[in-house]
Order: structure tokens, then C-alpha cells, then sequence
């Protein structure tokens, strides 16, 4: 039996949550008519820049990838992660000011599809599609509002207890492993590396945790 290649890009967009209740012939006659295709970025790769405007939907098939604000210093904030399943731009597609506000790019090799804005417009036609397209509107909703909690909240104390509570809590360990490096930490909580260091200095001089590396012990 010999397979297609869009016999195979359609098993791999079934494949994610927000297809999952979508008609298969749907999903054929689209990537057909050019209306999804599929795209692979190398490490590093900036899928999109700031300010660039905004003529699909990006739906993560595999990789990660990072939103990220530029300071005037130079310096970079994370603002946003993606993962496999996660969609990119869905929340500009439609609207009056449809341009990027952050770059976009990939930390690993990932692969997206890409669905032009006519394409989004046929989907939302399907209710299999609609009910989970909103889900995922609403758990990227869910994410931002946390990012926004952590840039509101009083210190960089705070903001360290929660994220350690949480690994640690993920990880069913007191001892974790941070995912990330510590230059990247610093830039998903919005401060400098110094500022960073010299807070994890403070807390194991005061016995809350114990450091090596990436490696942290909770003791709180």
C-alpha cells in the first residue's frame, strides 16, 4: 500500500488535540488547496519577527519554541513558551492590529503547520474544530494571565518561591533540576542575570535552598 505524503500530513495533524474532532475530509480538501502546509525550522530559526504581520495560524507539531520582547539594552525577555500542540497567532489573525508584537523563534528543531487566515475561516464553519480552537484560546488566555501575575508580583523572592514550588511539585522532588539554563530563568522573570544570581546567593545563605548548578534543593 503506498501512502501519500498528504495521507501522511493528515494522519499528523489528526494526530494533535485541536484536529482531533475535525472531519478528516476537511483536513484533505485543505491541504490540497495549499491552504495548510507543513514547515520545519532549524534551531534558533525566527519563525516570525516583531512587528511582522500575521497571515496564518502556527500550530507547534513538534520543537519548542519562544516569544520574546528586546529591551533597548539588548537584553531579552521570555514572554511566552510553545510546546507541541501549542498554536501561535491565533489571537491576531482576525484582528484590527495584526502584527507580531514579540519575535517568535525556535529553541530546538521543530516542525509547525501553517493554516492561511481563509483556511482559519472554513475550520470555524466545523463545530468539531470551534469547540476545541476555543479551548486552546482560553489555555493561551491561561498562560499570559500567569506571565502577568508574575510581572505584578512584589519580588523576585516571590516569584523564585513559586517557580521552585511548582518544579518541585512537577518533579515529585524536593531536589529539581531546573529545565532551563539560568540566563533563560532570568529572562522569563524579566531581570537581569546579576540580579538573579545574587537572589539564589541570598536564599541558600539564609538555608532555603541548597545550588549546584542547575541542580536545587528546597528546603522550604
Amino acid at each position: 500500500m503506498i501512502i501519500s505524503v498528504g495521507d501522511k500530513m493528515l494522519e499528523k495533524l489528526k494526530s494533535t488535540s485541536l484536529f482531533s474532532h475535525t472531519k478528516q475530509e476537511i483536513l484533505d480538501v485543505m491541504i490540497k488547496e495549499g491552504l495548510i502546509r507543513k514547515q520545519s525550522y532549524s534551531k534558533d530559526a525566527t519563525v516570525h519577527e516583531q512587528n511582522s504581520k500575521c497571515h496564518a495560524m502556527d500550530i507547534v507539531y513538534s520543537g519548542e519554541l519562544v516569544a520574546y520582547s528586546l529591551a533597548s539594552n539588548g537584553s531579552e525577555t521570555i514572554v511566552f513558551e510553545f510546546e507541541k500542540g501549542n498554536i501561535i497567532g491565533a489571537n491576531l489573525l482576525f484582528g484590527n492590529e495584526n502584527n507580531y508584537p514579540m519575535n517568535i523563534y525556535s529553541t530546538t528543531d521543530s516542525t509547525l503547520f501553517h493554516i492561511s487566515k481563509s483556511g482559519v475561516k472554513e475550520l470555524l464553519k466545523e463545530y468539531g474544530f470551534v469547540m476545541q480552537f476555543v479551548k486552546y484560546l482560553s489555555m493561551n488566555s491561561q498562560g499570559m494571565n500567569r506571565k502577568i501575575a508574575i510581572y505584578t508580583r512584589k519580588s523576585l523572592r516571590d516569584n523564585l518561591t513559586n517557580y521552585l514550588l511548582a518544579l518541585s511539585a512537577e518533579q515529585k522532588s524536593k531536589s529539581v533540576l531546573l529545565p532551563i539554563t539560568k540566563k533563560q530563568l532570568a529572562d522569563y522573570f524579566g531581570v537581569q542575570r546579576p540580579s538573579l544570581f545574587r537572589e539564589l546567593k541570598r536564599m541558600k545563605e539564609e538555608g532555603l535552598i541548597d545550588i549546584e548548578n542547575r541542580k536545587i534543593m528546597v528546603k522550604f
